[in-house]
């Protein structure tokens, strides 16, 4: 499991550092585990773009990931490490004693033929790939695909390398530490998966090339200063002009530097003991 570097045949192959797929184990998805996905290009059901920089790219089969984990108490093993095109980490095809096969989020250290459980029991051996309420995980334990809402299903520390941690528990409430560096209660009956999430490497990747983004559905970013100034304030003027004023500001005014746009009164706000930026 690593990155791979390529000798510059190419302008393209000059700087890329891409995975070497070393822990892949399985080329192809389970089928029965596989879901059609539509392309949107961005645009909603109106035909109008509300997400810009996205269309185009290779078409993908979706994998449906248990983030719930509610097989409770069956061993399940892992059959295989699988490539995910819709998410930065990798998944891991268990198998249950009932048959059953499933993909997980597939955390770092997790190896094909181990035997993993999902349980609400206090006698849980906190196991990487083990997954249990919060209430019985011990303080300091490295966590991921952390619930928000008993039953929802994981939303918190999901994508490759990521990781939150147990500070304290009190009263009916874990401080748990998200990888932003926020600090937030979350019920003790929620559930989360012991470990961190694999491909730790993702973070240091480097696409080498235009094309490769645009394999991804990665559209280009194109400067607003670049622009006429019908299509964005920071358009126009003589030769290579500055920003203007005011500046800098997203194509609909909005101030794009700093400016918070989190709601005050947002209801998760009482959940929140220490926010991300201190």
């Amino acid at each position: 499991m690593g990155l791979k570097k390529y000798k510059p045949t190419t302008p393209g192959m000059r700087w890329a550092y891409l995975p070497d797929f070393e822990e892949i184990t399985k080329d192809t998805p389970e089928k029965s585990l596989c879901v059609t996905l539509n392309k949107t290009g961005g645009r909603n059901n109106n035909g109008r773009i509300t997400t810009r920089h996205v269309g185009g790219g290779h078409k993908r089969l979706y994998r449906l990931v248990d983030f719930k984990r509610d097989k409770i108490d069956m061993p399940g093993k892992v059959l295989a490490i699988e490539y995910d095109p819709n998410r930065s980490c990798r998944i891991a095809l268990l198998s249950y004693v009932d048959g059953e096969k499933r993909y997980i989020l597939a955390p770092l250290g997790l190896k094909v033929g181990e035997d993993i459980l999902a349980t609400t029991g206090p006698d849980a051996e906190i196991k990487v790939g083990n997954a249990m309420p919060l209430r019985y995980i011990p303080l300091g334990t490295f966590i991921h695909n952390v619930e928000l809402a008993k039953g929802r299903g994981g939303q918190i520390a999901r994508s490759a390398g990521n990781a939150a941690q147990i500070t304290a528990k009190e009263g009916t409430f874990a401080h748990v530490k998200l990888p932003s560096g926020e600090v937030r209660l979350v019920k003790l009956d929620c559930m989360a998966s012991i470990g961190q999430v694999g491909h730790v490497e993702h973070e240091a990747l480097t696409h080498g090339k235009a094309g490769r983004k645009r394999w991804l559905g990665i559209r280009p970013t194109v400067r607003g200063s670049a622009m006429n100034p019908i299509d964005h304030p920071h358009g126009g003027g003589e030769g290579k002009a500055g920003q203007g004023n005011p500046h800098p500001v997203s194509p609909w005014g909005q101030k794009c530097k700093g400016l918070k746009t989190r709601k005050h009164k947002r209801y998760s706000n009482k959940y929140i003991i220490k926010g991300r930026n201190g």
